[in-house]
């Protein structure tokens, strides 16, 4: 790992296509690219770490939480300081999960969290855990880079192929020279979303929520998802955390569609 490198990327386990509309209630600038079989790769233009209250971990686990919690499928958010560096996982609406180590490699998280990944990753619960499992043992040679590498080869076995020359552990602007070369790359502007709503709408319809988009089970679900946004804004606004924030506006605003989804769109 690069002395006092900074950034992060999301893997996430769909194509670009179903992605893009996700990402882009982010309302961040960000590079989308395909990583795989099934897998895309967001990396920030920006680095929001440096202006504001949030270091990169928080940064990135907010991101991850956000795009599980607006779709069907999982993301991965790994991140790098100069004396960490780590991942976290979200799927879905379950409670999202990570891991880290110090930068000389050194475990510093919960043996049980690997499990975990497998389970939700669906991995191989014999040779793919247990690849995990040793990510957790000391292992002078191998520093908190080496340790991400290893991460990504579990992944790989999934259908996970990174652009060439993306590694995590590197600066993030190098990061970002890397993807802005790869041909089927592109770049995700908030600025560019004249339609939020309609966004936010083929979110709902293409999320794992997309069967309860109608009827009593919509508003029954509405209802919930408002009840768990509200809270969760108001502790995200304390933390000054604009991940966590976004990930509660995405809750609300799903509560907020399912509500109104007939109302808006029957009559269409």
């Amino acid at each position: 790992m690069y002395e006092n490198a900074t950034g992060a990327l999301l893997l996430c386990r769909a194509a670009p296509s179903a992605v893009r509309p996700a990402a882009r209630l982010l309302r961040e600038r960000l590079l989308l690219a395909p990583a795989g079989e099934g897998w895309s790769v967001l990396v920030p233009e920006d680095k929001p770490w440096l202006h504001g209250d949030e270091p990169v971990d928080q940064v990135a686990a907010g991101w991850a939480t956000a795009l599980a919690v607006a779709s069907s499928w999982s993301a991965v958010a790994l991140w790098w300081d100069g004396e960490r560096a780590g991942f976290v996982l979200g799927t879905g609406l379950r409670r999202p999960v990570g891991y880290l180590w110090l930068a000389d490699g050194t475990p510093a998280g919960e043996y049980e969290v690997m499990r975990c990944v497998g389970v939700r990753l669906e991995l191989d619960p014999v040779l793919d855990v247990q690849t995990l499992t040793e990510l957790t043992l000391r292992d002078p040679a191998a520093d908190a880079a080496a340790r991400l590498l290893g991460l990504t080869a579990v992944l790989s076995r999934i259908g996970l192929t990174l652009p060439t020359g993306l590694a995590p552990g590197e600066p993030a602007d190098r990061l970002r020279e890397v993807v802005r070369v790869q041909p089927a790359a592109e770049q995700l502007d908030p600025s560019a979303l004249r339609n939020p709503v309609q966004a936010e709408r083929d979110v709902f319809e293409e999320g794992p929520l997309g069967q309860w988009s109608r009827g009593r089970r919509a508003r029954l679900l509405g209802g919930a998802e408002l009840m768990a946004g509200i809270p969760l804004a108001a502790w995200g606004l304390r933390r000054r955390s604009g991940g966590w924030t976004a990930a509660a506006a995405l809750l609300m605003a799903h509560g907020a569609l399912g509500l109104g989804y007939d109302r808006m769109w029957v009559r269409s």
